[in-house]
């Protein structure tokens, strides 16, 4: 990884982390904020048609903004594609987190809850598959600043889905070390009903999923016995 690559990605990491996603934000800057606008703007394009397809043009256009407020914000399009990642990873797990314990009362609501969550995601017409997925399968270098944030995304996922696997061991009785096998389960079920509800339009991946989860909770909760 270059020095500069390596910086990108600690700044936008940083920018991330800033932000506490399980509790009320700060405002975001006005509208007329050009930086925001050219986030808003990269996120939607990019997310829309991908990285390589969207070009400087179109984002600035989208944006409103003058075009030297491009150069002004960011040394390029990487850096600005970056931002727009970790600024969606930071929203979209807000939502998630929220949406999770809205639904559950208890470790395995919540984390069952999780899949009723993805299928209100599945069937809204903007839905275009996990962004950060979308990302690392259009960067081949797993060097590159954008990369960076999209495993620092599934990595705070890992954790959520963690901490409610290791808080459902403590209420069984169970060896934490098999809720840690339980959350790399349960993420591969949330990233596979993602990309399954991608390719064949059914928000139904997201039930499929929640039946296989149920299975596995049940040989998770058995080791209780």
């Amino acid at each position: 990884m270059t020095k500069e690559n390596d910086r990108s990605t600690l700044c936008a990491m940083n920018e991330s982390k800033r932000k506490n996603s399980a509790v009320p934000q700060e405002p975001e800057p006005a509208a007329g904020n050009a930086r925001l606008r050219l986030l808003e703007a990269a996120e939607e394009l990019v997310y829309a048609g991908g990285i390589h397809a969207t070009g400087v043009d179109a984002i600035v256009k989208r944006s409103g903004a003058a075009r030297k407020s491009f150069y002004t914000h960011f040394e390029s399009k990487e850096a600005l594609v970056t931002a727009a990642l970790a600024r969606r990873d930071d929203r979209w797990m807000a939502w998630f987190i929220d949406g999770t314990r809205e639904r559950g009362e208890t470790p395995r609501a919540r984390l069952l809850a999780m899949f009723d969550v993805l299928r209100e995601w599945f069937e809204r017409p903007d839905f275009h598959g996990c962004a950060f997925l979308n990302a690392a399968g259009e960067i081949g270098d797993v060097h590159d600043p954008i990369r960076g944030v999209a495993r620092y995304h599934k990595e705070r996922l890992l954790a959520f889905v963690r901490e409610e696997c290791d808080a459902l061991a403590d209420a069984d009785g169970i060896d934490r070390r098999n809720a840690a096998r339980l959350s790399r389960q349960w993420l591969v079920l949330i990233d596979g009903a993602i990309g399954v509800a991608l390719v064949s339009g059914d928000a139904s991946a997201s039930s499929d999923a929640r039946s296989a989860g149920e299975v596995l909770l049940a040989a998770f909760e058995a080791r209780a016995d």
